[in-house]
């Protein structure tokens, strides 16, 4: 049985870890956490976290990538793996933002293809897009992080052979609930997205409560926690295949 967590979506390069990113990761070690995916909202971010895979190497490892609420404009040339589509009202309000997003999503997603590295997806109130867009572009390798579609459109990412992952602020949303019941657990991983989504939203969230979302998905699926680990690590050492080395 394989032993330990991958926190698959966590922003280690955030200010809220500025001060204290060592106990974080100790803390995340003493945890049972093996590897952590560092993601990147900015290109301003890429050399703080290429810093911090050195200072821990085989333990955090970059996922470069440009946030949809960030804008157009960046660099996209050293971007490895991105973070996808935002059509939350409040954020993308007219035609000509959401063509913006998609545009840059696009060509994130096709620099993936060229590097044949997997994506690392946020998809926010914009999940059919999302993986409707994968699918034309050939995406075979991806994680849909924070996954809070239909079921109906997951499970189209499903049979496209993609990952889901699910904070542990996700224990307290039973809609959640239904559409993890209904993604098979070979198709799951484990994140914590933080510093945001732990269980109290007024407090920090780190990679070491990632056994809240473990033993949560355990519950809504009949599973025991420890069948839950073990195949969420495998998959998520299937999906980021560099996480071997």
């Amino acid at each position: 049985m394989v032993r330990g967590f991958i926190d698959c979506h966590c922003h280690l390069s955030a200010n809220e870890f500025t001060q204290d990113i060592d106990d974080v990761l100790l803390r995340a070690k003493k945890a049972g956490v093996n590897a952590l995916v560092a993601v990147t909202e900015g290109a301003s971010e890429f050399e703080k976290v290429i810093q911090l895979s050195k200072t821990y190497p085989g333990f955090v490892f970059p996922c470069f990538g440009i946030h949809p609420l960030q804008g157009s404009g960046q660099d996209l040339h050293s971007v490895k793996l991105q973070i996808g589509l935002d059509f939350t009202p409040w954020f993308a309000k007219t035609t000509q933002e959401l063509d913006e997003q998609t545009k840059v999503f696009i060509k994130q997603l096709e620099i993936s293809k060229e590097l044949d590295l997997p994506v690392n997806v946020h998809s926010r109130s914009a999940a059919k897009v999302t993986i409707a867009t994968m699918k034309e572009l050939g995406i075979r390798q991806a994680l849909l992080h924070n996954f809070a579609g239909k079921p109906s459109v997951a499970m189209e990412g499903v049979r496209a052979g993609f990952c889901f992952s699910f904070p542990p602020a996700v224990s307290k949303n039973e809609q959640r609930a239904k559409l993890i019941r209904q993604i098979p657990v070979e198709h799951i991983c484990l994140e914590t997205d933080s510093p945001a989504l732990g269980m109290d939203k007024h407090v920090r969230n780190e990679p070491g409560n990632i056994k809240i979302c473990c033993d949560y998905i355990a519950k809504v699926k009949g599973l025991s926690s420890d069948v839950v680990m073990e195949v969420t690590t495998q998959n998520a050492l299937r999906l980021f295949s560099k996480l071997k080395t």
